[in-house]
């Protein structure tokens, strides 16, 4: 872009094209996809452009790729007609923009367009939830990324390797780049962490290499490739345990009396916001006199219901979390319900080593002391291959007041 055509830009957008110089000095007007109607006049799409340049690789095993630039999520314009002006030190807007790298075949000659669809997507969840996109962040998508048969299905984020951050007269700006993973790695992640993941996939050429580019026709996992990264995943699990603090799932629970806290979604493409990485739990929401006739009571017993998918995450709960010291919440993205399992070490929680089980409204605390967490560690092992066939399941503890069952989901 010429210095006369870079002086008429807005602000946050030329600070945007400015760093995408430094990278692409030969590309000064790269293909854009760009809404009719912006945003902030009441069109549907969050981002006004998305900017597609070439990248031709290097001979140090990055491959020819098509980055993807995303502009909108933070403030291109400075002037409070969608994002409130802030300056520099200070967020512009969402604080990010997001970046996606797609392997070019050496037939392309025209970069594809879905991936702008997909950022549109991930703008639009931003915007409507007010969650931030972070790196270390996974993305449950349940669906090929471009619509095709592909084993892409699901998203990683992390830095962008080439863009570094912007602080301008707009404010600060990170660049988060979209990495595409299928449903084993997401797995993984979960299981573990996504940097952790992230530093195995850069490990191998095929997986993405160090700049993590996305290949829709990968036909392989990281762990398909190298059975032995199965070991690293579970060795960082004993070490450091889990960092997923919270997943929308499809769950319910029922007191002795058979009064019931339902939450059925669908697992939604983008999980909610994760609880605080922290050992204290956030207080109930205070909803004025609302809250005020919602009292805390506790429960002599419970009985949980989850679905298969949401289920078979319960190995992980106990042994990466909760051993750990942690809390973990199955909530609906749907409603109010949730399901939070803490330890003693959690700050916070409803429930005390007198009352285990303990409800405000359709939030639902269980303590697991450190003697109960083994035992339920080791009968819920077999949760991870459950099979749909041996549905419903239940598992009872009697002498805990305790029952948990593994159901289909129209029976939640």
């Amino acid at each position: 872009m010429a210095t006369s055509e870079h002086q008429q830009l807005p602000p946050g957008l030329a600070a945007i094209h400015s760093q995408c110089q430094k990278c692409y000095p030969d590309q000064p007007n790269p293909l854009q996809v760009a809404t009719i109607v912006k945003f902030w006049a009441n069109g549907p799409d969050p981002l006004d452009y998305i900017s597609i340049y070439r990248n031709k690789g290097n001979p140090l095993g990055i491959p020819p790729h098509w980055h993807y630039i995303s502009c909108g999520l933070s403030d291109l314009y400075g002037d409070g007609r969608l994002h409130e002006a802030t300056g520099r030190g200070q967020a512009s807007g969402y604080g990010f923009e997001i970046t996606f790298r797609l392997k070019r075949n050496k037939t392309d000659t025209t970069p594809p367009t879905w991936p702008a669809e997909l950022m549109q997507s991930l703008a639009k969840y931003v915007f409507q939830s007010d969650n931030l996109l972070c790196s270390g962040d996974h993305i449950s998508w349940h669906k090929p990324l471009d619509g095709s048969e592909s084993r892409i299905r699901h998203m990683l984020l992390t830095e962008d390797p080439q863009l570094t951050a912007i602080d301008d007269v707009v404010g600060t700006c990170a660049f988060i780049q979209v990495v595409g993973i299928t449903a084993d790695e997401l797995e993984s992640a979960q299981k573990w962490n996504g940097p952790g993941i992230l530093e195995l996939l850069k490990g191998r050429p095929e997986t993405g290499g160090e700049w993590l580019i996305c290949d829709m026709y990968r036909g392989e996992s990281l762990f398909e490739l190298d059975p032995s990264y199965q070991v690293k995943v579970e060795e960082g699990v004993c070490r450091e345990g889990s960092n997923l603090s919270g997943v929308s799932g499809v769950c319910s629970w029922e007191d002795a009396e058979g009064v019931v806290g339902i939450g059925s979604v669908a697992n939604s493409s983008l999980a909610p916001a994760p609880l605080p990485e922290v050992h204290q739990l956030p207080p109930a929401e205070d909803n004025g006199s609302i809250a005020e006739l919602i009292r805390t009571r506790t429960l002599d017993f419970v009985h949980l219901k989850f679905n298969q998918e949401s289920g078979s995450l319960l190995p992980l709960v106990l042994k990466g979390r909760l051993k750990h010291g942690r809390h973990f919440t199955f909530k609906s993205a749907a409603g109010d319900v949730a399901i939070t399992l803490v330890t003693t070490s959690v700050e916070g929680s409803f429930a005390d080593n007198k009352h285990p089980y303990a409800a405000h409204g359709p939030w639902l605390h269980i303590l697991v002391e450190d003697d109960f967490l083994e035992t339920l560690i080791n009968d819920l092992a077999d949760l991870t291959q459950i099979n749909k066939a041996v549905l419903p399941k239940r598992y009872d503890w009697k002498d805990k007041n305790l029952a948990i069952s593994i159901v289909s989901d129209k029976d939640t």
